[in-house]
């Protein structure tokens, strides 16, 4: 667990208090604002979480992450002027949108909690009897009209056959046959008549998982008809009915004419009684077939059949009967069911999902873009990766992309669900890379956490680890990768015993490992275990056919970030860029149309030639002339010769900043500080 400090306890600190209170992976030290009064301030102090008015005081404690909420830009210079203690700092925009999509995500699970409670209350409120069964012929639904029908009680029925229950039922004789029937008279036990449709419940496998019946007491309806011979007072009780039901009910006569609706249509629809009565049945469908026609066609009922209906294109779900006497077909009966609300808090909820997913693995191969030969295969081998537990190995040039292959190739395995750690082995210092990877013990060394810590390995059980820059790990480092590689299992710094793991190792370079191997800096027994499942990634300049497609979406890309509406680039623009090789890749040219894009003028749309910034001149090495071979030498010494010149010219345009070197050679800064020993450049 990582130790967490928040400055500033406003809105946003109170919100993340919250939030981390109830983590796993964060430990809250202390919330520090000047206000006394802060509402973070106040809600710490109940949970017993420390609070300050100064953070100056925690800066020699063990901090692993610091929480700035204020957006005071002395406060933030301020804490990354002691940046080398090792704090990963989280800016004021980047808490903010944190504690927005975490309310958001909030408020989306209690509105979706919400409707179903609605729909709860609507299923026991209803006046027609319910009853559903599961494929083993067990009660799972019976609401309060049924109980209130068949004189059973809830407690007594669920998770009962239903013959039990009710000897007569036909309930399994359609969870059998799969075939619906519609308005079927039936006799329960205690002398009620029904008008029962029962109907299969078929799930998206076309599989038949249970069957439900919604019948309603006619027994009074019944007897009044053998009292009353007048068709009108039929009529009128048939309608009665229809009206009091909480479905949504229309009705047509046998040529398709509207006979009658209810107030619940009215108020899903928008449609009033007169605007139906003696129209066409196509008059309330905004998108879609109509229904009433289909089965005064086919005289067959259909059920479960998505359309948009009236002025406002409600999203609805209908089922339609036909009305049969005597063989001859007098009508049809149209029950409809408004899924326009849940469907929209279900696609909120899948997008806030979505969301919060991209702060773990952010890409899938929808995001690799490219049509070239080699981009394909490198797609293909990468998605046999994702199907396979097997370690790959991800080589290409800087810029390529290999960082999107790790990210794609996890959310298309089954460990999609769980973590995706990412490690650059050369960002971290040597003396700390070992300890990150595998954790360590209490006491282990000075300054050791009290109780030890997890190692990334740990931290990724069950998931993905993407191991970049590889081939920059030292020697004692890449003997404990082998042994989890091999063993399954690591061993924390300053431990003796073994804890074993289930992780999925995505490795990448960008350096000829198999020199490496014969120079004696890599492993050869490392690489035949890395080295399972190799995918290449080629560099642009091998797959110049997809310049115009990364360039299309790089401008999208950059037209968010920048608030810039840039429609695309040229066709002689696309030509003046095939005519460069791309030493930086992907990533050059990703720079190359930022710059584009900033100097263009906000009335312009399009990036020619004029608006690219010189090719020329962007990369050092494109300057540099080409060695020719000498008899007396061989390629591989005149490779290093030319590399060295290479180092020294780039090294003294950036005034000997080796950091500026090593991002301008696209090149990590250990890489950098190994050719500066192996050349002896001062």
């Amino acid at each position: 667990m990582k130790n967490a400090i928040i400055i500033g306890a406003d809105r946003v600190g109170a919100a993340l208090v919250k939030i981390i209170d109830q983590s796993d992976s964060l430990y809250l030290i202390a919330v520090v604002d000047s206000n006394p009064v802060a509402p973070a301030l106040r809600l710490a102090k109940e949970r017993g979480i420390a609070t300050d008015s100064s953070w100056e005081k925690y800066i020699d404690q063990p901090i692993d992450v610091v929480i700035e909420t204020t957006g005071n830009e002395s406060i933030f210079s301020s804490l990354r002027e002691v940046r080398d203690r090792r704090w990963v700092i989280i800016p004021a925009t980047v808490a903010k949108l944190i504690s927005d999509l975490m309310e958001e995500q909030e408020k989306l699970i209690n509105q979706l909690s919400t409707q179903s409670r609605k729909q709860d209350l609507v299923l026991r409120s209803t006046h027609d009897g319910m009853i559903a069964i599961d494929q083993s012929r067990k009660v799972t639904i019976f609401n309060k009209s049924a109980q209130s029908m068949t004189d059973l009680q809830n407690v007594d029925v669920i998770g009962r056959e239903i013959s039990e229950l009710i000897p007569n039922s036909e309930l399994p004789r359609i969870l059998d046959s799969g075939v619906p029937e519609v308005n079927r008279e039936q006799m329960l036990d205690n002398g009620r008549k029904i008008i029962t449709t029962r109907t299969p419940m078929i799930d998206d496998a076309g599989n038949i998982v249970g069957a439900f019946a919604v019948f309603k007491d006619i027994t009074e309806v019944v007897e009044m008809a053998e009292e009353v011979t007048s068709l009108k007072s039929v009529q009128t009780m048939l309608e009665a009915i229809i009206h009091s039901s909480e479905e949504a009910i229309t009705v047509v006569d046998e040529d398709g004419k509207g006979l009658m609706v209810n107030p619940a249509y009215t108020r899903l629809t928008g449609l009033k009684a007169e605007d139906i009565y003696g129209k066409p049945a196509t008059t309330d469908i905004s998108e879609g077939e109509s229904m009433h026609m289909k089965v005064l066609r086919t005289r067959k009922p259909v059920r479960g059949v998505r359309l948009k209906v009236g002025p406002n294109r409600r999203d609805v779900v209908v089922n339609v009967a036909p009305v049969i006497v005597d063989g001859k077909i007098k009508g049809s009966v149209g029950v409809i069911h408004d899924v326009s609300e849940i469907k929209s808090l279900t696609d909120e909820l899948h997008r806030a999902r979505q969301i919060i997913r991209t702060l773990e693995a952010k890409y899938s191969f929808t995001d690799i873009i490219g049509n070239s030969r080699e981009m394909e295969f490198a797609v293909e081998q990468a998605k046999l990766g994702a199907t396979t537990p097997a370690t790959v190995l991800l080589r290409g040039e800087s810029g390529t992309g290999k960082e999107l292959f790790a990210h794609a190739i996890h959310n298309s395995s089954n460990r999609k669900y769980k973590k995706f750690v990412r490690v650059n082995c050369a960002a971290i210092s040597e003396s700390l890379l070992e300890s990150e990877l595998f954790g360590y013990e209490e006491g282990a060394f000075s300054g050791a956490r009290k109780g030890g810590k997890l190692g990334l390995f740990e931290e990724a059980n069950g998931g993905s680890i993407f191991l970049d820059e590889i081939g920059e790990l030292s020697g004692d480092t890449q003997a404990k990768l082998l042994r989890v590689l091999q063993e399954n299992e690591i061993i924390r710094v300053g431990g003796t015993k073994s804890t074993p793991i289930d992780v999925r190792v995505i490795a990448a370079t960008n350096v000829n490992l198999e020199k490496r191997i014969i120079d004696g800096s890599f492993r050869e027994d490392l690489y035949y275990r890395i080295n399972r499942l190799p995918i290449f990634i080629p560099p642009l300049r091998e797959r110049k056919e997809d310049l115009a497609l990364l360039c299309n979406h790089l401008i999208q890309k950059l037209n968010q970030d920048y608030g810039r509406n840039i429609e695309g680039i040229t066709e002689p623009a696309i030509r003046y860029l095939n005519e460069y090789d791309w030493p930086g890749n992907v990533r050059e040219l990703e720079n190359i149309l930022g710059r584009a894009i900033i100097h263009l003028s906000f009335h312009e749309s399009w990036i020619n030639v004029e608006a690219i910034p010189s090719l020329n001149s962007n990369s050092s090495l494109s300057q540099k002339p080409i060695l020719l071979p000498e008899e007396s030498r061989s390629l591989q010494s005149q490779m290093e010769v030319y590399e060295k010149e290479v180092l020294q010219t780039t090294l003294d345009h950036c005034e000997n900043n080796k950091t500026k070197t090593a991002k301008l050679l696209g090149i990590s800064l250990r890489n950098l500080y190994y050719k500066l020993d192996k050349y002896s450049i001062e």
